[in-house]
């Protein structure tokens, strides 16, 4: 059992630039450390350095077109950590960088062997909830080197609601919650229609999600907003609301809960999707092909989920999220070798929250150590939680 926080807490204030300085002054060690991974990656796919400087460039304005709060404090991060500008950017685009630079001839022919973020996703409705709360979660399945630069980021602003959210050093959001209730998780999916123009990032559209204290802005700016690729988010508001939001690049389908319980891994579920889009990740080899796992994640977690039924606490809801059924295939991953290239993968994290109470729990490496750090939007230090039997039955493992 861990005794020490599993991320880093580092909160900020002020105006976006403020915020951006006091952010990377703080995570300054982390920030490098994410760019040296992703330098790394650029420099095994052979990318000239004026590539990357335009495609930053293009990715900046796009990030400025959206948003000019999230450009300034995207330069206030790059000025705090003394990382440069088109590094920081690259932190935030790195999935839509990369692969429009392979899909663009501009590697060679080579991959990067950095494994791609997967992942499962669960939210659950007060109607099923032991506590009468909305809980919200997700897996991160990455390489676990992605584990030793994230953090947890507690914002505090006076032009929105507060925000608490885990993230990659560097990043503007990955997954989390505001004050007003919104909450949002992100999982990785594939289709024909991804990488071939610049949208913006999916950091920014999380962080958008989270400034607003409407729920249904919250569902607009990821429903509506142009991306580079496909990917699912999952919102829920603490009032008592749950949606999945499957976005490709130019359109977005929806999903609802049954019966209060929505789960979601890394395949399209849509039917209208399905028939208006072709899912490249069932025959590319960084997709369904190579994690064939997806088929059945999503639909495990939530029998593991009604097996408690007809009320789920928060800690059966965590437990869940650490299932080890067909492991290294598993809900919860141990580091094994990834699919594609020669990288590693593992679930990084397990990150859930209930914004109701407003706390966020996560575990780096649960598999290998499933000791929980939780964080407060109120403030307060991280609270490292006694480890405890898991809810779900041995039996429900097999």
């Amino acid at each position: 059992m861990s005794t020490e926080p599993a991320f880093p807490l580092i909160e900020v204030s002020g105006p976006a630039r403020e915020r951006g300085r006091s952010y990377g002054s703080q995570a300054a060690d982390r920030i490098a450390r994410a760019s040296e991974l992703y330098h790394g990656s650029l420099a095994r796919l052979d990318l000239a350095p004026g590539v990357v400087r335009t495609m930053a460039d293009d990715f900046l304005t796009a990030i400025e077109r959206f948003d000019v709060d999230q450009a300034d404090e995207i330069r206030g991060i790059a000025e705090g950590s003394g990382v440069p500008l088109e590094e920081v950017v690259v932190i935030n685009a790195r999935r839509e960088l990369i692969t429009m630079a392979e899909r663009g001839g501009e590697t060679n022919g080579r991959r990067d062997d950095v494994a791609g973020d997967e992942c499962t996703a669960a939210a659950i409705l007060p109607e099923v909830s032991a506590t009468g709360q909305v809980f919200h979660g997700q897996n991160w399945d990455t390489s676990p080197a992605h584990s030793e630069h994230a953090l947890v980021l507690r914002i505090r602003r006076n032009d929105g609601p507060d925000i608490l959210c885990f993230t990659e050093a560097g990043q503007l959001a990955r997954s989390g919650f505001n004050a007003a209730g919104v909450a949002i998780t992100g999982n990785h999916l594939q289709s024909d229609r991804d990488y071939v123009d610049v949208g913006v990032p999916l950091p920014m559209i999380r962080r958008a999600a989270l400034s607003t204290e409407h729920y249904a802005l919250a569902i607009s700016v990821v429903y509506a907003t142009r991306k580079s690729g496909s990917n699912n988010m999952m919102l829920s508001h603490a009032g008592g609301e749950i949606i999945n939001v499957e976005c490709a690049p130019d359109e977005s389908f929806l999903l609802y809960e049954r019966d209060g319980v929505l789960t979601h891994a890394n395949h399209w579920e849509s039917v209208a999707a399905l028939c208006k889009l072709r899912d490249t990740g069932a025959t590319n080899d960084s997709g369904l092909a190579a994690t064939p796992c997806s088929t059945y994640r999503g639909n495990r977690m939530e029998r593991l989920l009604r097996r408690q039924l007809p009320a789920i606490t928060f800690e059966g809801f965590r437990d869940v999220f650490l299932d080890e059924f067909a492991t290294p295939f598993s809900i919860c991953r141990p580091p094994r070798r990834a699919a594609v290239g020669t990288g590693m993968s593992a679930t990084a994290a397990t990150v859930v929250f209930n914004a109701a109470e407003g706390y966020l729990d996560v575990a780096r490496l649960p598999a290998v150590d499933p000791t929980f750090t939780r964080y407060h939007l109120s403030g307060g230090d991280p609270e490292i939680l006694t480890s405890s039997a898991r809810a779900v039955p041995v039996a429900a493992q097999a």
